[in-house]
């Protein structure tokens, strides 16, 4: 399994002990639609709440260096964006995660 299936996994299970393996302790998250970073424990945080819900989720490329994926992305407030992410991996884990999100319609 690839480490963006093993990540979508993780995410949809809420599974805290894959995803604190799968992000390197270094990680950062930038979302360029608001501008925030979020560190790893902050994204670990966000995921175990239960409020990230992936829909059609498509791995677009990956290779040992980087990953890109593209899903639908439902949060508990309703709203719901087209996310396509870009992966960068540093031994054998992911370094950065950067968005660009589009909001849908509801």
């Amino acid at each position: 399994m690839s480490i963006l299936e093993r990540y979508s996994a993780a995410l949809k299970d809420k599974d805290e002990a894959t995803m604190n393996e799968l992000l390197h302790d270094d990680f950062k998250f930038t979302m360029h639609k608001s501008g925030n970073v979020l560190t790893k424990d902050d994204v670990i945080k966000w995921a175990m709440s239960g409020d990230i819900k992936q829909d059609k989720v498509r791995i677009v490329y990956e290779n040992n260096e980087i990953g890109i994926h593209h899903s639908l992305v439902t949060f508990d407030d309703g709203n719901v964006e087209a996310v396509m992410a870009v992966y960068k991996y540093n031994d054998g884990k992911i370094i950065s995660l950067e968005t660009g999100a589009t909001p849908m319609p509801k």
